[in-house]
């Protein structure tokens, strides 16, 4: 299959939203390679000193619409054979740095603990993709673990166009640190190609992603796209090499346990030919619950089963 690339411009990103309407940047067949650059970050956002600023984001920033609140987005690759109903398997193969910094932000009134931080505060971090790590200000080398906060295919038509902030059915600002290179998304599809974009760079991050923000970055992602008939599942879901994922996206953090765990309780059904009570069994013993972010007006919590205890 060939190798396409699409690069980070005024005309392939979107600056904080999906929108069914939007036109492809680009139309690949299922199975298809496709390498994606990204940028993060507004103006504000952009250091000082002997750092590499990707050249692209300055355009970015003076031409893209940012109307609506959000991430600057790279997409969408449309998939011929993607229809409504079925699946999108996003293989991720391969994310790496852009760039030699990250930032991070806290803002007052936002995050998990709104009300306890009266200053605003942005750092820049030094990343160094060599050796894989992030030098945090008080010292801390931190180990590297990039992965994109935002993949998400477009929303119902419906839906119009909606904030990128919030994660729904489409994904979107799922912010899962599980998704690393090797890992695979799952999305249901509600329109024809799928219409795939993904963006918001992750250094670092942990589970919460408490304050808003990880370590913000720009990343490349290399992923294979296919158009999957044979499953039928309307919710995203993900696997890595030892684990099936299922999530929940919602207000409410119980709300999202209960997404989550619903949706393994047929996930086992389905992999392993579990019965609901034998199923609902096993996530009590061995099924973990996770809370992927508390921080993006829908919460999220994913439930993780490791593979070897299905047979």
């Amino acid at each position: 299959m060939p190798r396409h690339h699409v690069p980070a411009s005024a005309e392939t990103c979107a600056w904080g939203y999906f929108d069914a309407t939007r036109e492809p940047v680009l139309t690949v067949d299922s199975g298809a390679t496709v390498v994606i650059d990204t940028v993060s970050g507004g103006p504000a956002a952009l250091p000082e000193g002997d750092f590499h600023i990707p050249p692209e984001i300055h355009e970015i920033h003076e031409r893209c619409d940012r109307s609506t609140p959000g991430h600057i987005l790279t997409g969408p690759v449309a998939v011929r054979g993607a229809r409504p109903g079925r699946v999108l398997e996003v293989r991720i193969l391969d994310v790496s740095l852009r760039q030699d910094w990250g930032y991070n932000v806290i803002r007052p009134l936002s995050g998990t603990l709104p009300y306890d931080f009266e200053e605003m505060r942005l750092i820049h971090i030094p990343l160094d993709a060599a050796r894989g790590t992030a030098r945090l200000p008080w010292g801390l080398e931190l180990p590297l673990n990039p992965f994109f906060g935002v993949m998400g295919v477009a929303p119902p038509k419906g839906w119009g166009r909606i904030s990128s902030i919030q994660p729904h059915d489409h994904a979107g600002n799922i912010d899962n640190k599980e998704l690393v290179a090797g890992t695979t998304l799952y999305l249901p599809v509600f329109n024809d190609g799928a219409l795939f974009s993904c963006g918001d760079g992750h250094g670092a991050q942990g589970d919460g992603e408490v304050c808003v923000t990880a370590i913000e970055t720009a990343l490349q992602g290399t992923f294979q796209l296919i158009a999957r008939d044979d499953l039928g599942f309307t919710y995203p879901r993900a696997e890595t090499p030892t684990h099936h994922i299922t999530m929940g996206m919602a207000p409410d953090l119980d709300r999202c346990a209960e997404m989550a765990l619903r949706d393994m309780i047929v996930l086992l059904g389905e992999v392993a030919g579990l019965s609901r009570y034998d199923a609902y069994t096993l996530c009590s013993l061995a099924g973990d619950l996770r809370i992927t972010q508390t921080v993006n007006g829908c919460k999220g919590v994913h439930m993780m089963m490791a593979k070897h205890l299905l047979g």
